[in-house]
């Protein structure tokens, strides 16, 4: 006996299976956007933030070098005898050391200019000390 199978019946319930998958393969498409664009933002917030990392170690790179040249300038005027170091306040920001405070003479003010410049890493110096005398005191 033999058994014929016709593809008649089934090719309709195919078809009607396709038409009626299509919105729900539409719908897909915007999940499909967003995921996709949730995932470039997650990408981007670990981009900006290995960026932010890399900010902040270079910062305290910079504020750590920048200490130790304020305290290579301290030491080089508490060294030098013609400088009383005990009125000059040392602040470095990026390499650019800035000296302030009051100095007896325009001499101690050039020579401690000088000495910080000559100390390693100082970048510039911007030497805002005041020259008072025993004349300008009264």
């Amino acid at each position: 006996m033999k058994v014929k199978y016709s593809l008649k019946p089934v090719v309709p319930a195919i078809l009607l299976g396709m038409v009626l998958s299509i919105p729900a393969f539409a719908q897909d498409q915007p999940a499909i956007q967003s995921m996709h664009q949730a995932g470039e933002k997650i990408e981007q917030a670990g981009s900006d933030t290995a960026a932010a990392a890399k900010d902040a170690y270079h910062g305290t790179e910079r504020a750590v070098k920048d200490t130790a040249i304020t305290a290579k300038v301290k030491t080089a005027l508490a060294r030098d005898k013609n400088v009383s170091s005990s009125g000059i306040h040392v602040d470095t920001v990026a390499g650019v050391v800035t000296l302030k405070g009051s100095v007896p003479s325009p001499e101690m003010a050039q020579q401690a200019a000088q000495l910080a410049e000559q100390t390693e890493g100082v970048k510039s110096v911007n030497n805002q000390l005041l020259v008072i005398t025993s004349a300008n005191a009264d």
